[in-house]
């Protein structure tokens, strides 16, 4: 049993290390745990039992914990960003004529209203979510600019 805890490691370890997706890494201390209990004389059952308990019990309680430090933080880019940023209606909005542009951050977007509703220029809208090369938005609030 000895070489299999071992081998066990061993193989645990370098999958760990191709992925780095903390998929093995658990089994590694499993492993570890249960080739420390085989040079200590322990039973076959209770290094088996020890692998499993310690490999369960280092995935429930520490991958929570190293994910959020493993995983990059996500940052919203490109069309994502624009969700929720607000915009001003630079060509009135009409759904039934497809019509509509909106002037978000410098740039000139095509758009379209969210709930079909006509939106006149000069209006403020906040940007639902994007369609393709379309802007689906909503008015923001009364205020003309």
């Amino acid at each position: 049993m000895l070489i299999l805890w071992i081998v066990l490691a061993i193989a645990f370890l370098f999958v760990e290390l191709e992925t780095v997706a903390l998929v093995c890494v658990w089994f590694v201390v499993g492993a570890l745990t249960a080739l420390v209990a085989n040079l200590l004389g322990a039973a076959i059952w209770l290094q088996v039992l020890l692998f499993a308990a310690v490999s369960l019990v280092m995935l429930l309680l520490m991958r929570p914990f190293l994910r959020k430090y493993v995983e990059p933080l996500k940052t919203r880019t490109n069309v994502d960003a624009m969700i929720g940023k607000e915009a001003v209606v630079m060509e009135t909005i009409d759904n039934l004529a497809g019509t509509g542009t909106v002037k978000l951050e410098g740039k000139f977007w095509t758009a379209r209203s969210a709930n079909g509703s006509r939106i006149p220029a000069g209006m403020v809208v906040s940007v639902q979510s994007v369609e393709g090369v379309k802007a689906i938005v909503t008015p923001a609030f009364v205020r003309e600019v």
